[in-house]
């Protein structure tokens, strides 16, 4: 019998637009990278609550939901290459607005900065994940997408770099013991100094970020369209709610982003209950960021040979066993773990995603994946309620103990509940897809 041989990953006529894409991949890891760390630097330069601090995943994320569904409703109308453009100007845009917003020295302006940049992320992510499924055979689309997403982890790795040569370190409010206990006069020449080197990095990419803009503009996107028309809206958000696979793939995508930006902000929460700095903190989610790429190279590999729903049911079974290490175990071994989180996530944001929106239409496709991206909202909210739990005794991250563990030991419970779902949606589409 003559064995099947598998299509191209990526078809050669496609090569070129693949390429330029897939670029955008690194620049949405280099901005979700940078953003991190700076929950911890607010929350020190303008003496900030951990709840306080947190709405700059609230604002970083939140546009993400509130720009998905106009962004795939544009890109339905219009063009790829035209959705992306608008997202390249808004992401420059919101880095840029990081220039004033230091002038000011308004935390809601910098939060508005973050909403205003991820609004171009949300163009970005809803037109270049489809598109890069359409690229080829649709028995490599999942394959294919996790390539893209190979290169994610590339700009997760230079952002936290840049955010902890060129932020963290420079940051004096951190150096300072006590910086609350300062007189006024030097907390205003330190804070004004720290607000500068937080807005920097923020503005060298809006530079950048104008320069693809510049790049792309001037190269060939081929549109893929669907043969027989564009069906309505009504038709097509019918088609997507009675797809059960869809459904439930958008409520792993929810708690898969809300999981993973749990883990990557706290890990210098986790940190500093133990003892250790921020600017050491930033090593450690360095190698958690070098476990993902290995992570991602490892399951898109592996996907050639198992099922996409039962490696990531795989993957999110490490992610439980990770979490209820990170929570019981005491000391270093429980940061080991948290930096193990972070190989077990890594399959999960594209294979989920390539579930989701298997065996869709085009246009299906198109509006779909604007459910997934608006499932980034996990991002905004999840962190928000962990750090109500790391606030239950007080501002600092060990003031009581829950279940016998430090609060924020405890907090990463939420993440192990999130990764419970996940297993379950995997081995679900294992036993009825395939």
């Amino acid at each position: 019998m003559k064995k099947d041989i598998l299509p191209p990953v990526v078809p050669r006529k496609h090569l070129l637009p693949f390429i330029l894409v897939t670029s955008l991949f690194a620049l949405w890891g280099f901005a979700n990278a940078v953003t991190d760390p700076m929950v911890q630097a607010f929350k020190k330069v303008l003496e900030l609550s951990n709840s306080q601090a947190a709405w700059v995943q609230m604002a970083f994320y939140g546009g993400y939901f509130c720009m998905a569904l106009p962004a795939a409703l544009f890109v339905r109308k219009y063009s790829y290459k035209t959705g992306v453009l608008i997202g390249l100007a808004l992401y420059a845009g919101g880095a840029l607005l990081f220039y004033p917003a230091a002038i000011t020295e308004k935390f809601w302006f910098f939060c508005l900065g973050l909403y205003i940049l991820t609004f171009g992320l949300a163009f970005l992510e809803t037109t270049a994940n489809p598109y890069i499924l359409a690229m080829g055979a649709t028995k490599t689309a999942t394959q294919r997408l996790n390539l893209a997403q190979a290169f994610n982890p590339l700009g997760l790795v230079l952002g936290l770099l840049v955010a902890q040569q060129f932020v963290l370190r420079k940051l004096q409010s951190v150096d300072v013991e006590n910086f609350s206990a300062l007189d006024e006069a030097s907390k205003v020449m330190i804070r004004t100094s720290d607000l500068m080197v937080i807005r920097d990095p923020y503005v060298a990419l809006g530079l950048v970020i104008l320069a693809v803009f510049v790049l792309i503009a001037v190269n060939k996107m081929p549109q893929v369209k669907d043969e027989g028309g564009i069906p309505s809206l009504k038709e097509t958000f019918l088609g997507l709610f009675r797809n059960k696979k869809y459904i439930f793939g958008v409520l792993a995508q929810i708690l898969y982003v809300g999981a993973q930006i749990m883990c990557w902000t706290y890990i210098y929460q986790y940190a500093e209950g133990l003892g250790v700095s921020s600017d050491d903190a930033a090593y450690y989610q360095f190698v958690a960021f070098i476990l993902f790429l290995v992570g991602r190279a490892i399951g898109t590999y592996m996907l050639r040979f198992m099922s996409s729903g039962r490696l990531l049911m795989l993957f999110a079974v490490l992610g439980i066993i990770f979490c209820i290490g990170t929570i019981w175990i005491n000391g270093m071994f429980g940061l080991y773990a948290i930096v193990g989180i972070s190989f077990a996530m890594s399959l999960m944001f594209p294979t989920i995603y390539g579930i989701a929106l298997e065996g869709l239409n085009e246009e299906q496709s198109k509006i779909g994946a604007a459910g997934l991206v608006m499932a980034i909202v996990g991002g905004a909210l999840m962190p928000q309620f962990q750090a109500l739990i790391i606030d239950a005794g007080g501002s600092g991250v060990a003031d009581i103990t829950i279940a016998g563990v430090r609060e924020v030991n405890f907090s990463f419970i939420l993440p192990l509940l999130c990764f419970v779902y996940i297993s379950g949606y995997g081995i679900w589409v294992h036993k009825k897809v395939y």
